[in-house]
């Protein structure tokens, strides 16, 4: 019923939209937009960059597309991919790949506590989430055909883009390493053999300025160049409560250049490409206060602040430690050559050589407060990868085999340097949750670190300072033991401990601000080999095989070096040496249920000193992954297949000293060991049906089943987030895709994916942080989804054409983080609807082009997603997404 009632609402809105809908242009070339170039025009590798491409009638779905790294339009190819034109992206306001999400059902983008290194594509419902770079992602993000090792490397701003293209899926045999749950391959606009450009800029709310602009031309006969550039700013949309700068703006810019050489046999593009941004990012909002909540109040009250942020979440506020920020920035550069060369009419070679260099940089307030707990100093990480694929693609026995052989290497080094550190309300903030917990028991707040002044009693001062008989029962034989031990009330046959009350009796050692990480080293050093072969055996000419493999060899090297100076450490580091004195006050603090969260807060995992030294592991994979499709073509306008594939996502290492297990916790003390993960497998089932029954429309239908073995995923375990790799998951469901074109001006999308996307019932995770969840859904991977967009060209006069488009995203409800006893989630999203649109006029030769857009036009809020602030149990809190944003753009083309 649910899956009728929303395929039908979808349907009736975008019909009824249809009258009023909205238009596409091109922007495969600079200033070439016109609104009789459609989808099927960028085919036409010939089409001048100053003239409009001639006009067919065919449905929009016969974009060429290289799925399988050969030209074919999207109908004839048996896989699960969604095409999205220039025209669309354009009219949709796409600027990096986390907007892609409106457009393609399947797809679902979130961002962490950063952009750079916490962004996560997911497909189908899989995906690894985790915002530290030793997560490998399992949507593979390609850029002209070289591989981007993490999705944020991937957000820098996007130039010209002749298309992008969605696979879902597993994507093992052809598109390099870790795709076990798709690709997402994006491709840029190339330099022409006509002179052209353009120039756009464009003002929007929260002072939003854009500027961006191309230029493409020969040199000669054989040589054309391309320059693209931009510049973005936008103040941010979070507001803090403690009167900081807005969190969650945008200050961006890009340079781009190509150049090209053919001579007919072979073609050569070189792209050198350099961005930057330096923005504040990212804001986390308080969704849910729990018992810790009063105490940060009460803190950050005393200074004159806000702890918290106690209006609702869409209000967009929050509170910020005034000596802290959210500052990020990130530099992106690198450089490409791919080769493309015909060694005879049925054989063909390319070659694409790599080299990206990505550093990141941040500062961070990780208490997502008002006090001054903890934060990050200049945290950095940076990835270089050298890529280099060679593929050798002919055919033979008259056309019925089309085979392709290729290699694929990758090195990779990556660094990271984590500063996780104490702040001024470090000492404070541990003793005044202790006050608050212990006063029920002994009738009065008590501390340890001496923070709250001289008026509130030591915990060990309290135990020595009145008889036992004045403590309740429970309690009387454990003090009088302690009191006998410490020398204050001698019992025979207990000998007294050295030091026992002077340690008592004083403050325990405290955490200077600034201690902490000082600092955290990382190092991971990759190097991926595979080998790969993709054929297609035309048995008839209806029916085909598609048969593939690959070979994956890959080797990690880690080296870490730990370096933490953290103060209040010392008395755990004296019990774990064996110190009679704090043995026998550790003894008392495990006898009243206090010494592990005294530890944790304490001397938390992240800046333990325990864990100080070097470290030094290696792991090495082999896997088989491959591809096996069958597909039958009834008539030129339907295609059926059914395919099976084999997926593979490589193991690593989670970069966090908080997984390393401690000895005072029943650990058996830091190993290199503790930060390694496993691989994940998957093996995926599908069958569908491509169909064009008519010009005016296509449909597309999927059917799609992946039982994953030991998926990776990042979980929060109270103190910290640990990887758990996941026996038994499944992904599961439905997906549809329309295009309807009752005329050559007006074109409609739809999209529609069920998907259930869940942990295995067959799971125990007694004693895991995803205990409860067996059977489960996985969090933030809504079962519906539904896309549409309209788009409508009018020709308003003889030279001027209108431009009016809308597109919306529905997405069911689902659970962000947290689980209660009830089975509820504790942070989730009720169904919404995003939706965008623009209106505007452009010259028949797209040359010119004016617009106004909006984006969330209806101020919709949700959660992008969420988590329980460490540290601060019961407190959730949740990124925010964009309120509603709205401008003007002028585009002028040449």
């Amino acid at each position: 019923m649910l899956l009728r009632t929303v395929c039908f609402t979808a349907v009736s809105v975008l019909a009824l939209c249809a009258g009023t809908a909205f238009a596409q242009d091109t922007a495969g070339s600079p200033g070439t937009t016109t609104p009789e170039r459609t989808e099927q025009a960028t085919t036409d590798p010939t089409a001048s960059p100053t003239q409009p491409a001639a006009v067919d009638d065919l449905g929009g779905n016969d974009i060429v597309v290289t799925a399988t790294r050969r030209s074919e339009t999207v109908q004839n190819v048996p896989i699960a991919v969604t095409a999205v034109p220039a025209e669309l992206l354009r009219d949709a306001g796409v600027q990096d790949v986390r907007d892609l999400e409106q457009l393609a059902p399947s797809l679902q983008t979130s961002t962490g506590q950063s952009a750079a290194t916490g962004t996560t594509l997911f497909i189908r419902g899989i995906g690894t989430a985790g915002d530290n770079p030793g997560f490998e992602p399992a949507v593979g993000v390609f850029i002209d055909g070289v591989f981007r090792s993490r999705a944020g490397i991937a957000l820098s701003e996007l130039p010209e883009i002749e298309r992008v293209e969605v696979l879902r899926g597993p994507q093992g045999t052809l598109f390099g390493r870790n795709t076990s749950a798709g690709a997402l391959s994006i491709f840029t606009a190339k330099p022409q053999y006509e002179l052209g450009g353009f120039v756009e800029g464009a003002y929007g709310n929260l002072d939003a300025m854009e500027l961006r602009g191309a230029i493409t031309g020969p040199v000669t006969e054989q040589i054309a160049l391309r320059l693209d550039g931009g510049i973005r700013k936008r103040d941010g949309y979070i507001t803090d409560a403690n009167g900081g700068p807005s969190l969650n703006n945008v200050n961006r810019w890009f340079v781009r250049g190509q150049a090209m050489f053919e001579n007919g046999t072979t073609t050569v593009r070189l792209i050198a490409d350099y961005a930057r941004t330096n923005e504040r990012c990212c804001g986390a909002v308080s969704i849910v206060r729990g018992s810790l909540a009063p105490v940060i109040q009460a803190i950050a009250g005393a200074q004159g602040l806000t702890g918290l942020y106690t209006g609702p979440a869409s209000d967009r506020t929050q509170a910020v430690s005034p000596n802290r920020e959210f500052r990020e920035r990130v530099r992106d550069a690198g450089a490409s050559i791919e080769v493309n060369h015909e060694l005879g009419s049925n054989l063909n070679i390319t070659s694409i050589t790599a080299y990206r260099d990505w550093r990141a940089k941040r500062n961070q307030d990780i208490d997502f407060s008002g006090i001054d707990r903890a934060y990050r100093d200049d945290y950095k990480t940076g990835i270089k990868d050298f890529t280099q694929e060679v593929r050798l693609q002919g055919t033979a026995f008259d056309d019925r085999l089309d085979f392709l052989i290729g290699g694929f290497f990758l090195n990779e080094t990556l660094m990271l340097r984590d500063t996780v550190r104490i702040g001024n309300d470090g000492n404070r903030y541990v003793d005044s949750i202790f006050a608050g917990a212990l006063a029920p028991t002994f009738g009065r707040q008590l501390q340890f670190f001496g923070s709250l002044g001289p008026t509130v009693p030591l915990f060990g001062q309290a135990l020595l300072g009145a008889p036992a008989a004045a403590f309740p029962a429970q309690l009387r034989p454990l003090v009088q033991l302690f009191q006998a031990q410490a020398g204050v009330a001698p019992v025979a046959g207990i000998p007294v401990i050295p030091g026992l009350a002077a340690l008592a009796t004083s403050p325990l050692p405290g955490a200077a601000p600034g201690q902490g990480n000082n600092n955290d080293e990382f190092r991971v050093k990759t190097n991926a080999f595979a080998a790969f072969t993709h054929n297609i055996v035309r048995i008839t000419d209806q029916l085909s095989l598609t048969l593939g493999a690959r070979w994956n060899h890959e080797e990690k090297t880690l080296r870490a070096n730990i370096a933490n100076n953290t103060g209040s450490c010392g008395f755990f580091n004296q019990v774990r040496a064996g110190d009679p004195a704090a043995t026998a006050y550790a003894n008392v603090l495990r006898q009243v249920g206090l010494f592990n969260n005294l530890f944790l807060l304490g001397c938390n995992p992240a800046v333990n000193t325990e864990f100080n030294g070097q470290y030094r592991d290696k792991r090495s994979e082999d896997r088989i992954t491959g591809t096996a499709k069958l597909a039958y073509k009834f008539s030129d306008r339907l295609l059926a297949y059914g395919s099976y594939d084999r997926g593979y996502k490589s193991g690593g290492y989670n970069l966090d000293q908080a997984s390393f297990d401690s000895v005072l916790l029943g650990g058996n003390g830091a190993q290199a060991t503790d930060l390694e993960f496993g691989p994940e497998t998957v093996d995926s089932y599908e069958i569908g049906i491509k169909s064009s029954p008519s010009r005016q429309f296509t449909f597309n239908l999927a059917v799609f089943y992946a039982k994953y073995k030991n998926l990776q995923s990042l979980v929060f375990s109270g103190n910290n987030f640990v990887v758990q790799n996941i026996k038994d998951s499944t992904s599961k469901g439905v997906e549809a895709e329309a295009i309807i074109r009752p005329d050559r001006d007006l074109t409609i999308r739809l999209g529609y994916t069920y998907n259930l996307a869940r942990y295995d019932k067959s799971n125990d995770f007694t004693g895991t942080p995803l205990a409860g969840a067996e059977g489960r859904q996985f969090t933030n991977q809504p079962k519906s989804v539904v896309t549409g967009s309209a788009t409508w060209n009018p020709a308003l006069t003889d030279n001027l054409r209108g431009i009016f488009h809308v597109d919306t995203r529905f997405n069911s409800e689902v659970d962000i983080f947290g689980l209660q006893p009830n089975g509820q989630a504790v942070v989730r999203n009720p169904a919404y609807a995003i939706v965008n649109a623009l209106i505007g006029v452009q010259t028949e030769d797209g040359r010119i082009r004016g617009e106004i857009f909006g984006n969330n036009l209806t101020k919709q809020y949700f959660n992008v997603t969420g988590f329980a602030v460490p540290e601060q149990t019961g407190n959730f809190a949740g990124y925010p997404n964009e309120p509603r944003t709205y401008g003007v753009r002028l585009r002028v083309g040449f």
